[in-house]
C-alpha cells in the first residue's frame, strides 16, 4: 500500500519523498465509502476480527495506490479534429489552425448542434474510459459552447454525469476558452459577467447546476490580463475557486495575476516567467502541468523542475480534448517524468494529492489516509513504479478500481498474469 503519511493537503518537491510505501499492509473502507484503516495487515486483522466485509480483495503480491486525479480535462464535445492532427504534423501551429475557423471554432459550431443527451452520452463514454486508467476524481470543464445556451447545456451534461458516472467529478464554467465569432473580446467578456455569471449563480442557488471552479483562456488574440482579471473576480465573487488557462502560448504574466487574486490553480505555464513562478509559490496557488500538450503541439515543456525548486505545488492533467486526446493519467505522468525531467515520486503526488489540492478537494481525495474517500487502484506488480514505468501499459495493469469503496472495474485480464 502507497501512503501519504500526514494529512498533508498537498506535497512540495521536498515532500514528494515522504510517500511511504507499507509492506504487508490491509485497508479498509467503510460501508460510508470512507478509508476506516491503513497499517499493518496483522494489526488490522486484530482490530477487525468481529466485523463483517461485504467483500475481501487478496492484494498479495500487488499494489494498492490512491486513485488518480485528472486535475484537467474537456471532455464534454462534439466534433473531433482528427483531420486537424495531419495539419499540426505538417507543421501548421495551434493559433494558425485557430485563425483559419479551425480549432476550438471548429468544435464548438458541432457542440452547439448537438443535443444535451448526445453530449452526455459521448461524456459517459469518456469518463468510462479514464475511469479504466486509474482516473476516480476528473476536472470537467464546458467551453465549446461560448454562448450561454450552449454553455449551460454542456454544463447540465456535466451535472448529469456527476449523478450517472461513478467517477467524481469538478465542474468548471469556462465559457471564456475563445472569443465567439462576430464578437470582439470586450464584448464577450461583458457578456460573460452581466449574463452567463448572474445566471450560473441563480442556477447555483436552485441547486440545478453545481459548477466548482471558473476558468479563462488568458492569451494573446484571446483574452488579455485585463479582460482575464474581471472574468475571474467576478466568477470568485459568486463563489467559484479561480483555475484557469495562463500563459501557454506566450508570457502574459498570467501566473503573477493568478497569485495576486488568490487562484486555486493555473494550467499550462509554458512560458510562465520567474517571477510568476516565485509568485505561485508564496500564495500556493498549484500548476497544473500538461505535458501531452507540449508534446502533441511541440511547444517548448513547462519548467516542471524550476517549480519544484522554487517551492511551487505541481499538479498533472491529461487536458484530455479534441486537440489532446489522451484519457490516461498513467501516459500522462511516463511523459511528465521523461520529457518534464520529474521524478516518479513527483509526478505519482502531482497525479494525486496536488491534483486533488488543484480541485480544492485533497480533504477527501488524493491519499489513502483514514478518513478520506475510499478510492483507490489495485495493480498487478509488486511494485507500483509499474503504473508510470510501462508506458500504455495500464490497460493490463490495472486490476482493480474502487470508488466509495466499490469495485467499480474488474479488469479479468490482470488474473491470467503473473504479477509484472
Amino acid at each position: 500500500v502507497l501512503v501519504c503519511g500526514r494529512r498533508e493537503p498537498y506535497l512540495r518537491r521536498d515532500g514528494a519523498a515522504s510517500l511511504a510505501v507499507l509492506r504487508a499492509a490491509s485497508l479498509v473502507v467503510g460501508l460510508d465509502g470512507c478509508i476506516k484503516a491503513v497499517g499493518q495487515a496483522d494489526v488490522i486483522r486484530n482490530e477487525f476480527s468481529e466485523a463483517t466485509f461485504e467483500r475481501i480483495i487478496d492484494c498479495s503480491g500487488k499494489c494498492v495506490l490512491p486513485g488518480l486525479v485528472d486535475a484537467h480535462t474537456h471532455p464534454v464535445w462534439a466534433g473531433d479534429r482528427v483531420h486537424e492532427f495531419a495539419m499540426k504534423l505538417a507543421g501548421a501551429s495551434y493559433m494558425e489552425i485557430h485563425q483559419a475557423g479551425g480549432g476550438i471554432h471548429f468544435t464548438v459550431e458541432h457542440t452547439r448542434k448537438a443535443t444535451e443527451d448526445e453530449l452526455l452520452a459521448t461524456l459517459e463514454q469518456r469518463l468510462g474510459r479514464m475511469l479504466r486508467a486509474g482516473s476516480t476524481l476528473v476536472e470537467c470543464k464546458s467551453g465549446y459552447g461560448l454562448d450561454l445556451d450552449t454553455e449551460l447545456k454542456m454544463l447540465r451534461a456535466i451535472e448529469r454525469a456527476r449523478g450517472s458516472s461513478a467517477i467524481g467529478i469538478s465542474s468548471t464554467y469556462c465559457g471564456a476558452h475563445a472569443v465567439s465569432k462576430g464578437k470582439t473580446a470586450t464584448e464577450a467578456t461583458d457578456d460573460i459577467i452581466n449574463n452567463h455569471l448572474p445566471k450560473l449563480k441563480e442556477l447555483k442557488l436552485s441547486g440545478e447546476i453545481h459548477v466548482n471552479n471558473i476558468d479563462v483562456f488568458c492569451e494573446k488574440g484571446v483574452f488579455d490580463l485585463e479582460s482575464t482579471r474581471r472574468i475571474l473576480q467576478a466568477g470568485k465573487d459568486i463563489g467559484l475557486q479561480i483555475n484557469f488557462h495562463g500563459d501557454e502560448l506566450h508570457p502574459m504574466k498570467s501566473a503573477e495575476l493568478g497569485a495576486e487574486l488568490g487562484a486555486r490553480a493555473i494550467s499550462h505555464l509554458e512560458e510562465v516567467s520567474d517571477e510568476g513562478i516565485v509568485a505561485m509559490a508564496r500564495a500556493k496557488c498549484a500548476a497544473v502541468l500538461l505535458p501531452t500538450t507540449a508534446y502533441m503541439l511541440r511547444l517548448k515543456q513547462p519548467r516542471a523542475r524550476k517549480m519544484l525548486e522554487e517551492g511551487v505545488i505541481v499538479a498533472l492533467g491529461s487536458d484530455f480534448n479534441p486537440n489532446a486526446y489522451c484519457f490516461s493519467m498513467p501516459m500522462v505522468m511516463h511523459l511528465a517524468c521523461v520529457n518534464m525531467k520529474m521524478t516518479m515520486n513527483e509526478a505519482l503526488a502531482a497525479a494525486t494529492i496536488n491534483a486533488a489540492y488543484a480541485l480544492g478537494k485533497s480533504d477527501t481525495h488524493g491519499s489513502l489516509e483514514v478518513g478520506k474517500q475510499g478510492d483507490l487502484l489495485v495493480i498487478n506488480s509488486s511494485r507500483w513504479e509499474h503504473l508510470i514505468y510501462q508506458f500504455g501499459g495500464h490497460e493490463a495493469l490495472i486490476n482493480y478500481v474502487i470508488v466509495k469503496g466499490k469495485v467499480i472495474y474488474e479488469n479479468e485480464r490482470c488474473e491470467a498474469m503473473s504479477s509484472y
